[in-house]
């Protein structure tokens, strides 16, 4: 049967041999503009891995469109570095293309060298609180001209395509929504005034690469913000763009500042390809969907579908870059998938810091992480099968050390198991297995059910041993902790106990928060049901949304900090307290509890005490390392690594980087 997935396709005059484009992602790896040995390595991997083309940027039109980390297309004296970064993704197999962009109101004059960021209209930027200086018409001339000059140096370099970025909330799309464009001269008021200046841009680029130099466009499909463009005008948008001689339209949602969740666990599969739909539908040149397709099928489900003609897989790539080549040769099962927790790819960039991933340790550490072969086989003995044990098991079996893993419970995983339990996580469960499923491939014997002690450690005699033993939930000192109604998160999450109507969570951080949208989702409406009561008219719309985010649980989080969730990532956090409110689930910060009684839980709260009643107490106050077999180990003399939260209780991401490394590092 033929694979829609890898079927060529023709843009313009470029043939791509398969459907999958990685689209341009904002990576940090440029140094003052220029193109880096860590983006080459970065891009050259994912063409080796099969990807059909590879968009990288987005590229600067000017010095007030970006800033210098990243890769720069407004000077002639970048080209070499351009050029480099063509022939890394061309010479492996790849199409490339540069996507340009220019920030708008959504620069920083941090990044600026304090010059004043502009757009249509002098309004603040959500964003970056900072009100932007209103371009005027010449102004707006001359950005048009930086776009088609920026274009002629793409292709001078040796790129096969260029796409312009014409959404999620950067100036061409500042000057197409009506939120930001309060301009009232050609530019602005009516929707052929407000696409003016996108479609200027577009006859501008086409002009300066020649009418056989394939042109993209990434547009928004919907900007899910209130008061901004519409679905169906960015529809008609998309129709004037490939009027305009546009030759694929890539379609992307929201504006960066859209409440409404893009690119995180909780969004499902797929599930933004209707709005590619809606326009293929009205267009005839190529539409390319985005945003959650991370594993094969989705993939295949959505062009099979007629929803799209290419897929953009984005962060899936980042965390394997062989995602491709093992879908096209029959190995769907040996990728490991994006978690989507956006934690190394996206919150990495509000911390200043490079792009890196959470599933994949040698993310744009491409030459430094590389894993060479050992001089010598070690025996190794990893003790713990959770996130850290098996990234190290990995790492040292590819080494060529002959690993055994012991894990004492029944399977593999860990505490990813706790973490994908949450409605929305469970991509985390996904990846407990896709880990597994990369020990075994590397070669590392498993032994479940294997409780390490000084016994076993004299019968296996290792050279190396690293311990991911993990950690234990902490049980605090509160008067009543010990009645019976009293359980932990951990219990609640694997589903080893239930819990009474009204519960109360003590512990605000990530884990309590997940537990308690656990609870507050039982009861409500699934996603199967609500689709049924809704195309059959049973309830009204507004009934099924109450039905859907009112379940049977009464459910309280107490958290001693003054804010929730604090531990989450950035890009998490904001939705899942969002999903906090919207469920109806009770908070009291900066609360202490004082006791726990029989039917409630007594707090101490801006100096009041008060009473909450309680038929459960869930405890979700944090973790301590559980480490027993350190100091055995150590007086053996056996080189001796600790990782995870057997050394220091943190994040999914620090337990598989920690992993990795000692794994690495072994011999």
């Amino acid at each position: 049967m033929t694979d829609p997935l890898f079927q060529p396709i023709l843009i313009n005059t470029m043939l791509v041999k398969n459907r999958i484009l990685m689209p341009a992602m904002h990576m940090n790896m440029a140094g003052n503009y220029a193109v880096t040995d860590r983006l080459v390595d970065f891009y050259a991997e994912r063409a080796r891995g099969g990807a059909g083309m590879i968009t990288v940027g987005y590229a600067t039109v000017d010095e007030l469109s970006g800033n210098p980390g990243n890769i720069g297309a407004h000077k002639d004296v970048y080209i070499p570095g351009l050029t480099r970064l063509a022939a890394a993704i061309r010479d492996n197999g790849a199409r490339a293309s540069v996507q340009l962009n220019h920030a708008g109101r959504y620069n920083h004059t941090m990044l600026t060298g304090g010059r004043q960021p502009v757009a249509p209209s002098p309004l603040p930027s959500r964003l970056t609180r900072e009100t932007p200086h209103e371009l005027t018409i010449p102004e707006i001339g001359e950005i048009v001209e930086h776009f088609a000059q920026a274009a002629r140096r793409v292709r001078e370099a040796g790129f096969d395509a260029v796409e312009i970025l014409s959404g999620t909330g950067y100036l061409i799309s500042e000057f197409l929504s009506p939120l930001t464009n309060k301009r009232d001269d050609e530019y602005g008021g009516p929707f052929e005034n407000r696409i003016r200046f996108g479609l200027e841009v577009i006859k501008g680029v086409r002009e300066a690469v020649g009418k056989d130099f394939p042109l993209l466009v990434r547009v928004n499909g919907n900007e899910f913000m209130q008061g901004g463009s519409t679905r169906r005008e960015l529809q008609e948008y998309a129709v004037r763009l490939a009027y305009e001689g546009v030759d694929a339209i890539c379609v992307n949602v929201g504006w960066h500042e859209a409440r409404v969740p893009q690119i995180v666990t909780e969004v499902p599969r797929g599930v933004f390809a209707y709005l590619a739909r809606g326009i293929k539908e009205r267009v005839a040149v190529p539409v390319i969907a985005s945003h959650r397709i991370n594993d094969p099928a989705t993939a295949r489900e959505i062009i099979a579908d007629g929803q799209c003609d290419m897929v953009a897989i984005g962060r899936a790539l980042i965390a394997d870059p062989y995602f491709p080549e093992k879908a096209r040769s029959g190995r769907d099962r040996d990728i490991v998938h994006c978690v989507a927790c956006a934690q190394g790819c996206f919150d990495n960039l509000f911390k200043m810091k490079a792009v890196e991933c959470l599933c994949n340790p040698k993310a744009g550490y491409e030459r430094t992480r590389e894993l060479a072969r050992a001089d010598r086989p070690l025996k190794v003995m990893v003790v713990g099968g959770g996130a850290a044990g098996m990234s190290a098991a990995i790492a040292a079996a590819e080494r060529g050390h002959h690993v055994t893993l012991h894990e004492k419970g029944s399977r593999l995983g860990g505490q990813l198991l706790l973490a994908g339990a949450p409605p929305g996580r469970g991509e985390f469960r996904e990846l407990a297995d896709d880990l597994a499923r990369q020990v075994a491939l590397s070669g590392a014997t498993v032994i479940l059910g294997s409780a390490v002690n000084g016994t076993l450690l004299n019968d296996a005699h290792p050279d190396a041993v690293i311990l991911a033993t993990g950690g234990v939930p902490i049980t605090p000192p509160i008067p009543g902790v010990d009645l019976p109604h009293v359980v932990q998160a951990w219990d609640v999450l694997t589903g080893a106990v239930t819990t009474g109507r009204r519960v109360v969570i003590i512990g605000g951080g990530a884990v309590g928060i997940e537990t308690a949208l656990l609870l507050a989702e039982k009861g409500t409406l699934s996603g199967e049901a609500l689709k049924f009561l809704l195309v059959h008219g049973a309830e009204p719309v507004e009934d099924l949304y109450g039905l859907a985010t009112r379940g049977s649980r009464q459910v309280t989080v107490i958290e001693m900090l003054d804010e929730l969730g604090k531990n989450f990532g950035r890009s998490t956090r904001w939705g899942m307290m969002q999903d906090v409110e919207r469920y109806g689930v009770a908070t009291r910060a900066a609360a202490r509890v004082v006791e726990i009684t029989a039917g409630c839980v007594w707090i101490e709260n801006g100096g009041r005490i008060e009473e909450i009643p309680a038929d459960s107490v869930v405890l979700a106050v944090g973790t301590r390392a559980q480490n027993p077999l350190q100091e055995d180990v150590a007086a053996r003399g056996w080189a001796l690594r600790v990782v995870g939260d057997a050394q220091r209780p943190a994040m999914v991401f620090d337990a598989i980087h920690q992993g990795f490394m000692a794994g690495r590092e072994i011999g």
